[in-house]
């Protein structure tokens, strides 16, 4: 896996950034979305000729269009699409305003479509390409207070499940990345929060929203180790559609689907009951 060309999306900092530090290293030629003048700057000195950023808000999709236009004529085609950009938003459905549900979305969600579809087209034509989305270890497992978070990556895995059909007799592969806790800003300052309003929640709530601020910044995941894993998988031949990073997600996933599956066998003979007498 030499020389390929990858488009990354969010590289300001957090798994993004290194995602974009693993593959430069690499020798792969990068080009990364960013937010600011001041960050696209600074991305673009990491590595001299292989590293070049482009301010791009992705729930603007006139703009990914263009981007992605921009850098398939420079380089000649994105080998690998890395769609990292997203946010989280923390709050009690109840509570939690439907603009901000539409928000979620509109990143981590629509704004990760519009990409694929910019970036799908030049690798369906040129039968090769891995296409990489950022789901979360809560679009596999639900938790209480992130419930548009939560359904956002969701759709993210989804998305990505469905994707992996579809273009797969082209040659092209589609992986859905689940990390656990990883030491980014993801729960300090890039988290949006809504503002508690309904005592009834207090009890179930405030110990997650605490425990959560309580532990930013100290979490158990490494994001160098995360673009390695990333890395190995994208020089694989067979990667995964789906792939858990992390003990912490390990183990709630593997939980969630064992309760999953002991309910269905519960409920075995409801589900069974609803066929035609014949």
């Amino acid at each position: 896996m030499t020389g390929r060309t990858f488009l990354i999306t969010g590289v300001g900092q957090g798994l993004g950034r290194a995602f974009a530090e693993a593959a430069l290293a690499a020798g792969h030629r990068v080009f990364g979305t960013i937010r600011s003048q001041e960050d696209r700057a600074r991305f673009d000195t990491l590595a001299p000729g292989l590293a070049k950023a482009f301010i791009l808000d992705v729930s603007d999709h006139a703009a990914v269009t263009q981007v992605v236009a921009a850098i398939e004529q420079e380089s000649g085609g994105i080998d690998v699409l890395i769609n990292n950009a997203g946010y989280g938003h923390e709050g009690v459905l109840e509570e939690s305003p439907l603009d901000a549900m539409r928000r979620q979305f509109d990143v981590n969600v629509f704004g990760l479509v519009a990409v694929i579809k910019a970036v799908l087209p030049g690798m369906r034509v040129r039968r090769r390409g891995h296409i990489i989305n950022l789901s979360s270890m809560a679009g596999l497992v639900a938790f209480p207070g992130i419930a548009y978070y939560t359904a956002s990556k969701f759709a993210v895995e989804a998305i990505s499940e469905v994707l992996s059909l579809e273009v797969r007799d082209f040659g092209v592969r589609v992986t859905a990345v689940a990390p656990g806790s990883f030491r980014t800003n993801w729960a300090g300052s890039s988290l949006v929060r809504t503002e508690r309003s309904i005592p009834d929640y207090d009890g179930l709530f405030d110990p997650v929203r605490e425990a959560r601020s309580r532990k930013s910044g100290r979490q158990v995941g490494d994001p160098a180790k995360a673009a390695r894993a990333v890395m190995a998988i994208i020089g694989s031949e067979t990667p995964p559609v789906h792939l858990v990073l992390g003990r912490d997600a390990l183990r709630q996933v593997r939980g969630r689907l064992k309760a999953l599956l002991d309910e269905l066998d519960a409920w075995e003979a409801v589900s069974l009951s609803t066929e035609h007498d014949e």
